[in-house]
């Protein structure tokens, strides 16, 4: 048995761009950057190596990431490694891999910036109900869901944010 199957957990390098097929069919496709930390037990330096990956999704998939993500979004995809081949203008033969994704998992949302600079868009109950303050560069922290042990209510499946 054979198996080809990806996971990859990282950041957009790009907006997503959509497209439609002859056919009507809708493809989404942007760059993903995964990386690698490690220390050097040589020179006890902490190393860094990062990977660049091409997504592609198909159809109500590939529309809801072009909905929901953006340039730096945080993103999970599962799915498989697909390598296609053509001919270039010039009768060279070219050949790009791509991650074609089957699932897609949306990271943690956060404010963004016009959203945080504009007061007049934030609900004064929310607003003191999330007192969490920006970080140096005016963009809050993002919101991480805490769920209390030792109440006496049970936690709801519908409240877990994943």
């Amino acid at each position: 048995m054979n198996l080809n199957k990806v996971f990859l957990i990282g950041r957009l390098t790009q907006n997503p761009e959509v497209k439609t097929t002859p056919t009507g069919q809708l493809v989404c496709s942007f760059g993903l950057a995964t990386n690698k930390v490690w220390y050097d037990s040589k020179t006890n330096q902490k190393q860094e190596k990062v990977e660049f990956h091409n997504i592609v999704l198909w159809n109500k998939l590939g529309e809801t990431a072009s909905q929901y993500l953006s340039k730096g979004s945080l993103v999970m995809i599962e799915g498989r490694i697909q390598t296609r081949s053509w001919q270039d203008n010039t009768g060279n033969k070219r050949y790009k891999t791509e991650i074609v994704a089957d699932s897609m998992q949306l990271g943690p949302r956060t404010m963004t910036r016009q959203a945080f600079s504009s007061p007049s868009q934030v609900n004064p109950k929310d607003e003191s109900e999330n007192q969490q303050a920006p970080k140096e560069d005016g963009i809050p922290p993002e919101e991480i869901p805490i769920i209390e042990e030792g109440k006496d209510e049970e936690i709801d499946v519908k409240d877990i944010p994943f």
